[in-house]
């Protein structure tokens, strides 16, 4: 157990330092809006575009400047993580993820604090999506990895 727990702390570090590293980098570019034109870098032609942008709500924009909404709905799933962490104990695919969301959220959750806004930098040019960052990346992956967690482990099901 002791051994799983450092593994999961050193990823979550490694996320949030990770995540917040770039998102500084991103916000000293000249990248983003500037009146009508879009500046942007590619990182893989016709792929991924590294540009910047401030969202003060979720993925496309839902809840756009509701901060009391992302502070109320990150403390539950703080709280929740934590629990279930603790709860699973020994199922280390389970704990993994669960550490992979827990960075992810609290990326986000300090630059909502900070600033009011997240600052998102990844562009994928060949789908509509919206632009995403590090801890996103965490979020996504920790809820894939879950997935593949409880549909593996037939005593969670």
């Amino acid at each position: 157990m002791k051994k799983q727990l450092t593994l999961d702390a050193v990823l979550v570090l490694v996320v949030i330092i990770a995540d917040q590293v770039l998102k500084a980098y991103i916000q000293g570019t000249n990248l983003g809006i500037h009146g009508n034109n879009l500046v942007e870098r590619p990182l893989i032609p016709g792929v991924v575009n590294i540009t910047k942008l401030f969202n003060n709500g979720a993925a496309w924009s839902f809840f756009a400047g509701q901060q009391w909404f992302f502070w109320i709905v990150t403390i539950i799933a703080i709280l929740a993580i934590m629990y279930t962490y603790i709860k699973m104990r020994g199922q280390r695919l389970l704990q993994s993820s669960l550490a992979l969301i827990f960075a992810g959220t609290l990326g986000n959750f300090f630059d909502r604090a900070r600033q009011g806004y997240v600052v998102d930098m990844f562009d994928l040019k060949f789908i509509n999506f919206p632009i995403f960052n590090i801890a996103d990346m965490a979020l996504t992956f920790g809820v894939i990895f879950l997935f593949v967690a409880i549909l593996r482990d037939k005593d969670l099901n």
